[in-house]
């Protein structure tokens, strides 16, 4: 398929996880009804963004996958007809837990998960502390619309994430994500640090030709105290913003991609014939130095 139509989801949530569940269902039913093939849901959907505090008790949110809430989506997606990307707290084992994506095509299958590869430990934001780093790799996933490529927040600061799930041909990138502010800071901060963020995954459709999609949660958190600044966008393969969020509403949009731009963009401005691949190898060190 050449086109492709993207839902995006971008709620709040609150303590109830079956109700989040259930409030991130009928926005996939809207967005399908606005003529969405694949709909993207936030970072950890069900919950509160409970990584604000190290507290044993969150543990109890996750669950396995394939679990209860990938059969419930899976449900949906087979009466929809569409694809889900759901972004879930995982328990893999006892004491081994991960910040994982799951991916339900069209017809229900589940077609398999992503783990969180970059994992961040920022003050209201512990997450090293509930997730080990993913051991699966970078994955694509070839759904009945398009082979997508799943990242998760952290993971859209590091090009590497990006040109490696590009080269294992990825037709659009996904970052299901969770980011804000505190509401302490003053604008002139808030706005740097939403533009970087914006910035360096547009980059990324410039770097490598292809559509990003970015789904944030919005609405306040942590007593008040975070305000997620939702800003959800869809770029084309040149970085151009095909759809933006606002910062304070939900908002559940539906917007059309064009997969065969990609051959185009990448003619016209080929990064990809251009790398010099053989010079790159320093990359894989912490540190070029001497020791």
């Amino acid at each position: 398929m050449s086109k492709v139509n993207i839902g995006t989801v971008q709620m709040t949530c609150g303590e109830n996880k079956e109700d989040n569940l259930n409030k991130a269902i009928e926005k996939i039913r809207e967005a399908a009804g606005k003529g969405a093939q694949i709909v993207c849901l936030q970072e950890l959907f069900t919950s509160l963004y409970f990584c604000d505090v190290e507290d044993y008790e969150n543990f109890k949110l996750a669950e396995k996958i394939p679990g209860p809430s990938t059969d419930a989506l899976s449900e949906i997606a087979k009466e929809l007809g569409v694809v889900i990307i759901a972004s879930l707290f995982e328990k893999r084992a006892e004491g081994l837990y991960h910040n994982t994506t799951a991916i339900l095509d069209a017809d229900g299958t589940y077609l398999g998960k992503y783990r969180k590869m970059h994992i961040p430990d920022d003050p209201a934001f512990y997450e090293k502390f509930y997730f080990t780093p993913g051991d699966l790799g970078y994955k694509v996933f070839e759904t009945k619309f398009a082979k997508i490529g799943v990242l998760i927040c952290w993971d859209q600061w590091y090009p590497e994430a990006a040109r490696i799930t590009s080269l294992m041909g990825a037709e659009v990138l996904f970052y299901p994500t969770a980011i804000g502010w505190s509401t302490e800071q003053d604008e002139e901060t808030n706005k740097d640090q939403y533009d970087a963020w914006q910035t360096i995954q547009r980059s990324h459709s410039v770097a490598n030709g292809l559509p990003v999609v970015s789904v944030n949660r919005v609405g306040f958190e942590q007593d008040g105290a975070m305000k997620f600044w939702g800003g959800s966008f869809v770029t084309n393969g040149q970085g151009k913003l095909l759809y933006l969020a606002s910062h304070d509403k939900e908002e559940v949009n539906v917007t059309e991609l064009n997969l065969a731009e990609a051959n185009h963009f990448r003619m016209h401005w080929p990064f990809l014939r251009d790398r010099r691949i053989d010079s790159y190898q320093p990359i894989t060190k912490r540190f070029i130095d001497n020791d």
